[in-house]
């Protein structure tokens, strides 16, 4: 993901930038998007407050360009014909991704308040969507194979492969290890295995000539 019309400088203006972005992300990190505002981002970047109002304008962008900097969406995806490492890959780089900084000040940044602001919002939908578009080839291959059963929809099975990792994470504060990861994407896979994603089929609807009337 890269922010539209944003033109990466050289030199000291890229130190600048780059100072800035990770100033955003540990201030929002620290203290959550509404208590955060520029001036706070400026006197940690060691930089005067005209600068980041001159690049950036508001918080809004400031925020949300530093998330879209730090964060890779890329998930480390694998074919290796077995759904069970498949998942246990992606919910392992998931793991790594919640532990970061920049997904730690993103989610903060969602639960207080940031949801409200159409840049940083834009961002934490298209990143989550990102990664859902991503992981279906390797759960729809797995349907093909005969791995999981058929109408089983990768949504559901992908949400709950790492949701809990995001729960324990941010909810618990449990400190997660990558055994975790793997109980966490052997259970969601159970869970397929016994047909809990399966969405039901539509019942078709009876027309009104042939209802049945008491």
């Amino acid at each position: 993901m890269s922010a539209a019309g944003t033109v990466r400088p050289g030199g000291r203006t890229a130190r600048t930038r780059a100072k800035v972005l990770q100033a955003a992300l540990e201030e929002v990190g620290e203290r959550g998007f509404d208590a955060v505002s520029v001036e706070d981002i400026a006197v940690r970047a060691g930089v005067h407050k005209t600068t980041v109002y001159r690049r950036w304008e508001t918080k809004d962008r400031v925020v949300a360009e530093a998330f879209v900097e730090a964060i890779d969406s890329t998930i480390a995806l694998t074919d290796t014909g077995d759904i069970r490492d498949d998942l246990r890959v992606i919910a392992r780089t998931v793991l790594v991704t919640v532990q970061s900084t920049a997904v730690n000040a993103a989610v903060r940044t969602l639960m207080s308040g940031g949801h409200s602001s159409e840049h940083v919002r834009r961002f934490l939908l298209g990143f989550f969507d990102e990664r859902l578009v991503q992981v279906t080839p390797v759960i729809q291959r797995a349907i093909e194979r005969g791995q999981l059963p058929q109408g089983t929809d990768p949504v559901l099975l992908y949400k709950h492969a790492i949701g809990p990792l995001y729960y324990r994470h941010f909810i618990m504060a449990d400190p997660l290890t990558p055994a975790d990861a793997v109980m966490t994407a052997d259970a969601a896979l159970a869970a397929a295995r016994a047909g809990t994603f399966v969405l039901p089929l539509a019942s078709p609807e009876v027309p009104p000539s042939r209802a049945t009337h008491t």
